[in-house]
């Protein structure tokens, strides 16, 4: 596989070339273990713990969280290499990565505990699909949690495991702020408080475990629940991670394992050219002109969008160094992020289907990458109604935007 990370990033410190190493070295394993990552719809947790401890789940966590404090663009190399071997697993470690973003915003004795652990691995999903009523139980205060959250990547992997909440009144009506919006939080639970539902049963992404989970009236102290607005008020607020954008920064790790799993796709498919004889020929597919021109056009489209793709995550992060990222900078890093996805998906398709019979077969990379890009491109987060809002604010129609 092509691992062309060296020389691409012209600020790397030695922690971002050791996470991209290690990275490159998980893929071996990774191939190994496919098969037993899509039968079980879930990573081993042997693998999840080893992922854990190379650094993936706290790689953009402030280091004075016990994070390594890592740009966007080299989580998204990271998520990039691994998906070249297993979308599920970059899918994971992308989706327990930014599960910590909200640590800051906890009492910071229970972040504290959460921390504790460097090889914690994490999990959740930022929608605010529960509620959190204000209540007092032995004596302490807290909140009576309940809710439903879908696509929950790697929860059956992780020791926390948090989802959004909206915080309620005493008679389930969802309360609001001075301001006049409602009040969102993030509970954090524990696996045993939760009850996750067996419905991941699909056809791409298979072992991203990205089950549902509910919590029935599930009582949490004061401190393990995060009001969103803490954030801005924590210590850690002026980190330059914070003011990234945020959507941005939840989205663009799908850019990353999308191209990831179309590079291997281009790589596999030149494979079974110099090794296939059509029936019919007396030549390997290498030999064919069409296949020339589509592997090459493929080649220039995925290198093109990458570049733009990793470009503009750059810029952006140059951006926050000083202060708030802008509107524009906002809209370039999900169009971006949106044309990644696209590309990759159109790449991987073609691969896909010029490699003919071979690729359906359950051992071919080609129909793995094809169902997995598929779902990935899914994704609320990379949908065409991002390049709609896009578009508005091109056109001088939206000049807030808060959906970018």
């Amino acid at each position: 596989m092509a691992n062309s990370y060296k020389g691409t990033q012209t600020d790397m410190n030695s922690v971002d070339s050791q996470l991209l190493q290690k990275a490159v070295e998980f893929q071996p394993l990774l191939k190994q273990k496919v098969d037993q990552i899509e039968g079980s719809r879930q990573l081993p947790q042997s693998l999840a713990l080893d992922l854990a401890k190379a650094g993936f789940y706290r790689i953009c966590t402030p280091t004075g969280l016990g994070g390594l404090g890592s740009s966007p663009e080299t989580f998204c190399r990271v998520c990039e290499i691994l998906a070249e071997a297993s979308g599920s697993a970059a899918w994971c470690v992308f989706i327990g990565a930014t599960s910590q973003y909200m640590l800051p915003a906890l009492d910071p004795s229970m972040c504290a505990e959460i921390t504790s652990n460097p090889d914690v691995i994490t999990s959740g999903v930022f929608a605010y699909s529960g509620t959190a009523i204000p209540a007092t139980k032995d004596g302490a205060s807290g909140f009576w949690v309940n809710g439903r959250w879908d696509w929950g990547s790697g929860s059956l992997n992780a020791e926390w495991i948090s989802g959004g909440v909206l915080i309620a009144d005493q008679n389930g009506e969802r309360a609001r702020s001075a301001d006049g919006n409602f009040i969102e939080a993030r509970a954090f639970f524990q696996p045993g408080e939760i009850n996750f539902l067996d419905n991941w049963h699909v056809s791409g992404l298979r072992g991203s475990g990205s089950t549902s989970y509910t919590a029935e009236n599930i009582f949490l102290p004061s401190k393990r629940v995060a009001m969103v607005e803490d954030l801005s008020l924590s210590e850690f607020a002026s980190e330059q991670i914070y003011r990234y954008p945020k959507f941005g920064f939840l989205a663009i790790p799908i850019g990353a394992v999308c191209l990831g799993m179309a590079r291997a796709s281009i790589d596999e498919l030149i494979k079974i050219a110099k090794e296939k004889t059509p029936q019919g020929s007396s030549r390997t597919m290498a030999h064919r002109s069409s296949l020339h021109k589509d592997v090459a056009i493929a080649d220039t489209n995925l290198s093109a969008s990458k570049a733009f793709f990793y470009q503009t995550i750059r810029d952006t992060w140059a951006e926050v160094g000083t202060h708030e990222s802008s509107l524009e900078s906002r809209r370039a890093l999900r169009t971006a992020t949106f044309h990644a996805v696209t590309t990759a998906k159109d790449v991987t398709e073609r691969m896909y289907t010029i490699a003919g019979g071979t690729s359906i077969f359950d051992d071919s990379p080609l129909q793995r990458n094809f169902r997995d890009v598929h779902v990935a491109a899914q994704h609320m987060m990379v949908g065409e109604p991002v390049m709609e809002l896009a578009g508005r604010v091109m056109l001088g129609l939206d000049a807030i935007a808060l959906g970018l």
